[in-house]
């Protein structure tokens, strides 16, 4: 378990409640389901990627998710890539 102060556990905390309060209920609930599955385990490297990637807007991310249109390079990375191959649906 971590310990309340740990800068880390904390910033995944925040990471996974703005994952979860995007505006639309649709991305609301790919990142947020996302960001469940996948924040525990992302190094502090793919945590600042994955922040990037929520600084992007919900038309975009759903965009791209749904395979409309391609992210732009510079967000191709592998959290993106993770993201785009995401099953919300087990």
């Amino acid at each position: 378990m971590s310990e309340p102060d740990d800068p880390l556990a904390t910033r995944r905390k925040r990471l996974l409640f703005r994952s979860r309060h995007r505006g639309s209920r649709e991305m609301d609930l790919l990142l947020g389901r996302f960001a469940e599955r996948h924040l525990p385990t992302f190094s502090e490297r793919q945590l600042a990627l994955f922040e990037e990637m929520l600084e992007q807007g919900d038309p975009d991310l759903y965009a791209w998710v749904a395979g409309r249109e391609t992210p732009p390079a510079t967000l191709a990375h592998d959290v993106m890539k993770l993201f785009l191959n995401f099953k919300y649906h087990d």
